[in-house]
């Protein structure tokens, strides 16, 4: 077992890789990015000195061990102790970091040690934004960067989403959606109907269209909201066909059915609406290679036989 900066650092890093692997509704994605942050906070205290993580004990063994001067099995402090020693270090660590840590370690707990699939009730538009903000305060207590951490593409869209959440924004889209729900509310039971049903109609014809479902914070209809792909696309090859699914980073919203609209990642975060989402394509293996279908040949040869021709 090691309290050094440098190698929890590294494996802080290692698992932020991996939850960035996973798709964005995965419970995995939640349960790597919750190891990750336990791993990056200890980290944190090491850089301070390695002896804040040992275990307190009378005869001083695992202080010892911090001093690479002890013998035994390491015994290090609880998660909880790591967080509030982080808030105690560290200015930029503030008491909202540290209930915005606990709650995901809360889930990592409930997911490891029950039945409960944890993370699929907790899934990343509640929590996207304070975990980004954590490990941005983290960095910045240990002279890092969210870029040394996550890597470029990711701290971009990180520190997008961080510079969009401001108290402003949640009051202007709490104002919005009141708004409009008393509007719709205020219609006749018939105009509402039908209002519903002409936005279901839409936002299946607009899933087609690479827009992702959601249900409307105003009114409860279906709406959709649009975003912004970035990071590496994950190719699943399953029986005849072929799966790209690509993490989408949610940037516009809109109600056909009560004409709410919402700009930017903070707004969307504000109304429930925030935690990146999968695209998910399903081609076949020949569109995706570019190959010809055996049963198609002939029709290959006819429709190209100018560039085949040996004349």
């Amino acid at each position: 077992m090691s309290w050094e900066r440098d190698p929890l650092w590294a494996k802080a890093q290692l698992y932020f890789e991996r939850a960035f692997e996973q798709s964005r509704e995965d419970p995995l994605f939640g349960l790597w990015c919750s190891l990750a942050l336990e791993l990056l906070a200890r980290a944190a205290l090491a850089s301070v000195s390695p002896t804040l993580l040992a275990e307190p004990d009378p005869n001083q063994k695992q202080l010892l061990h911090a001093l690479n001067r002890g013998s035994g099995p390491r015994r290090s402090i609880g998660t909880i102790q790591v967080f509030t020693l982080c808030k105690t270090l560290f200015d930029e660590f503030s008491q909202h970091d540290f209930t915005a840590a606990i709650a995901l370690v809360n889930r990592r707990n409930d997911e490891l040690h029950s039945g409960n699939s944890a993370f699929d009730e907790y899934p990343s538009k509640y929590w996207l934004a304070g975990f980004y903000r954590i490990c941005r305060s983290l960095t910045s207590a240990m002279g890092e960067s969210l870029e040394s951490l996550f890597g470029r593409e990711e701290a971009r869209v990180a520190k997008q989403i961080l510079d969009e959440t401001q108290t402003e924004v949640k009051q202007r889209v709490e104002s919005a959606i009141a708004a409009h729900r008393k509007v719709f509310e205020a219609r006749p039971e018939a105009d509402k109907r039908a209002a519903v049903e002409s936005a279901k109609e839409e936002g299946d014809r607009l899933a087609h269209e690479r827009h992702h479902r959601v249900t409307c914070p105003a009114c409860g209809s279906i709406a959709t909201v649009q975003g912004e792909a970035f990071g590496s696309e994950r190719v699943i090859h399953e029986d005849d066909s072929i799966i790209i699914e690509q993490p989408v980073w949610p940037r516009t919203f809109a109600c056909p059915a009560c004409g709410l609209k919402l700009q930017g990642y903070a707004e969307l975060e504000v109304a429930n609406l925030g935690g990146n989402y999968t695209r998910t394509t399903l081609i076949s293996p020949e569109d995706y290679y570019g190959l010809i279908h055996p049963d198609h040949i002939y029709e290959y040869l006819a429709e190209n036989a100018d560039e085949y021709d040996n004349e």
